[in-house]
């Protein structure tokens, strides 16, 4: 296995499978992005498509660090925020953005913007929201799973909805080619969801991240000349209420803090401030 530059830091490989995930399982809520790409491809770095690094602090497995399209860090100290900062920054910025708890992000982010900046973005405080219980509000009873046939109408919304939040076209690199890749992805394994009315997706989300204890919705979206309508409310709590019957009972979502609808319309639902995430956007 490749080590790291530094003695307490290394890239995991499938015989740190346990540790790793009794880590992640420490807080499945927090950790489930992480947690259902690990559990999805393992540890090995072919088939993950990605590193993840580990920090040994006297002989074991205390933090980690996945280090793909998106750099997380897992429960890291200063001490193993700062190992794989220095390595991160080392290797050179791979990612397109650093998402995680705002101490650790904020810390990380200390390191290597001198290194990476500027940032296009920073969104310093999202909240962390969890539903374990039933929705509070009924659920559209129009929202129901994309059909495979429909990914063609899904596609302009979905690129629409992260045009809107992320403030870049998703498809601007390749065409489009892996972002449609990847919503097709979501539609034939049953995790895109939406309420289409002659031919226009009214409302829209999916399960981007999946573990046995949790789920996570992204890309919650209602279609501009039909907001303030209540389509939100009723999908959200649609959405929910079929994830926890066959895909995960606890399910999460993060917004952003200054997105005052959406925090209210989520509340509404039965949603649970839990925690917050910081990103840093490239």
């Amino acid at each position: 296995m490749r080590v790291l530059r530094t003695s307490s830091v290394r890239v995991l490989g499938e015989r740190d499978s346990a540790a790793v995930h009794a880590l992640l399982d420490a807080d499945p809520v927090g950790n489930v992005f992480v947690s259902s790409r690990v559990r999805a491809t393992g540890l090995d770095t072919g088939r993950l498509g990605t590193e993840v690094w580990g920090y040994i602090e006297r002989g074991a497995l205390s933090a980690l660090c996945y280090s793909g399209a998106n750099l997380v860090p897992v429960g890291a100290s200063p001490a193993a925020i700062r190992q794989f900062s220095d390595h991160a920054r080392w290797q050179g910025r791979r990612c397109s953005s650093i998402v995680g708890p705002i101490d650790q992000v904020t810390d990380m982010w200390e390191r290597l913007g001198p290194a990476w900046g500027p940032a296009r973005a920073i969104r310093a405080n999202q909240p962390v929201l969890e539903l374990s219980e039933d929705p509070h509000v009924p659920s559209d009873p129009l929202v129901r799973r994309v059909r495979v046939s429909e990914i063609g109408m899904l596609v302009p919304a979905c690129v629409a909805m992260f045009t809107e939040e992320v403030g870049v076209p998703p498809d601007s690199g390749d065409g489009g080619a892996l972002y449609r890749a990847r919503v097709e992805e979501l539609v034939r394994t049953g995790r895109a969801f939406a309420r289409i009315e002659e031919g226009r997706i009214v409302f829209k989300a999916e399960i981007g991240a999946v573990t046995p204890y949790a789920c996570q919705i992204q890309g919650v979206w209602v279609h501009p000349d039909l907001r303030g309508r209540g389509y939100a409310a009723g999908g959200v709590a649609a959405v929910a209420r079929m994830a926890q019957a066959v895909i995960a009972p606890r399910v999460t979502l993060y917004v952003n803090d200054y997105n005052t609808p959406a925090r209210a319309t989520y509340r509404r639902v039965g949603f649970r401030e839990v925690g917050a995430v910081m990103s840093v956007l490239f």
